[in-house]
Order: structure tokens, then sequence, then C-alpha cells
């Protein structure tokens, strides 16, 4: 599975949140056991571990929860649960072990964590969604005003691995023009976009990346999952009721 924010046990984790942010932590640990008796594969039993490890009352419980995070992390083969997600599992353990007074399993992790960082992400294929009509061989560039604050001029250009996440962002794109996904490939190095890693859902698990360097177009994708009309509403009055700044 790849990160769908429709998919039922990611809005139960959503919901879950919510009601957490807005203090209501028993519903709120009810419902993240829910998300995770429903969970159906490692992916979903993964993120919804981690959710139920953060509001365990115990050092100990949230031990074995992050650790049950991991062991499915590992055992998913998904993209979406490597690199950032793994760090934070590794440095969550770190931490906790760390208050437990148990100095090697500490650092065991903690030197897990810092290998993971060091490890290659993600290979791709990356999308890019826009509504510009574009050829093959071009080059998308930075230094182009926000799609979602129009004062604001970006510093990066931003692409993901995930080619439905790319057509919610081609729907949500400025303009009048045709709904496009491209196929991209990075000239440079890049990095994980940080206006979602670890912003409310651990890691980047929509494996949102952004560079400074130019993307070239290598193709194009027509058939990707289209969001109806009211949830592209529904999208567009989140962004306008979001308050955080863009990181730019």
């Amino acid at each position: 599975m790849e990160f769908n924010p429709n998919h039922p046990v990611i809005k139960l984790l959503m919901k879950g949140m919510h009601l957490n942010e807005t203090g209501n932590v028993e519903e709120a640990v009810k419902t993240f056991l829910q998300a995770w008796s429903e969970a159906a594969d490692d992916f979903e039993k993964s993120i919804s571990s981690w959710y139920i490890a953060r509001l365990e009352t115990t050092i100990p419980s949230k031990i074995d929860w992050y650790k049950t995070a991991l062991e499915h992390a590992l055992n998913a083969g998904n993209e979406s649960l490597k690199g950032s997600f793994l760090t934070c599992l590794y440095s969550a353990l770190a931490d906790h072990y760390q208050l437990l007074g148990d100095v090697e399993n500490a650092e065991r992790y903690e030197g897990l964590a810092l290998a993971s960082i060091s490890q290659p992400i993600d290979k791709g294929p990356f999308y890019h969604g826009t509504r510009a009509a574009l050829q093959i061989g071009d080059l998308l560039t930075a230094g182009r005003t926000s799609n979602y604050q129009s004062e604001l001029v970006m510093n990066h250009i931003y692409f993901t691995a995930l080619v439905n996440s790319a057509g919610l962002a081609a729907a949500l794109a400025l303009g009048e023009g045709t709904e496009r996904v491209y196929i991209v490939e990075p000239t440079d190095s890049f990095e994980d976009d940080p206006n979602v890693t670890n912003k409310k859902f651990p890691g980047n698990l929509t494996r949102s990346y952004r560079t400074r360097a130019p993307l070239k177009i290598t193709g194009e994708v027509t058939d990707w999952l289209k969001q109806t009309p009211e949830q592209i509403q529904q999208w567009r009055g989140k962004l306008a009721d979001n308050k955080g700044e863009i990181i730019n």
C-alpha cells in the first residue's frame, strides 16, 4: 500500500490526531487502537503502532509499541517506511531506552538512527503535477510563485514518488490548464520536503521531495486516481485554513 488520505485506516489515524490535538486523549487512543485492529498489512500496522506508542503512559509500553512499529516497517518492503520514518523509530527507541537508564540499547538505536540518515533515499520513479503544458526534455526550475501562497517565490522545485499525490498537486495548482502529471528526473541531490516530513505523520510517508536543481521531464502519465470535485474543495479548504508558514 502507498499513502492514501482517503484510505479507511489513514482516515482513522487522522481522526485520532484531531481528537488528541483537541484534548480528547482517551477517544484518540481508542481510535488509534481501532486503526490497528483494522490494519491489513505491515504498512498500516506500522504507522498505527507509532500513534499508539506516543499515547502510551509508561516507558516500557511505549518501547513495546515502537518496536512493533519498527518490526512491521522493516517487513513492509515499502519505500515510504524507509529513510526518515526509520530514523524516527530508531530515535524514539533510543530516547526511551535512555529514559530507562538502558545505555546499551540507547546507544544501539542511536547508532541505527544515524546509519539510517546516511542511507540513499528514494530511487523513484518521480512525478510532478502541474497545469503547464510541457515537453519531454524540458527542465522544471525553482524560482516560480507558490501554488499555495501567491506572494511567495519558491527556492525549490517539488516532486513526489507517488503518482496520485502528483495528480492531487496538479488538481490544486493555479491556472486553467489541463491537469498534467509528468515523469521527472532530478539532475542533482534532493531532500525530504520539510513541509510534510514529520508533520502530522512520522517520516515522509507521502514520499515528497524538493531540490534546488532542475527536474528534467522524461515522460507523462495520464492514469492516476482523480479526486472528486467535493474532495478537491475539501483540500482547498484545508490549505486555506493552514496557518503554518511554508518552509522555503
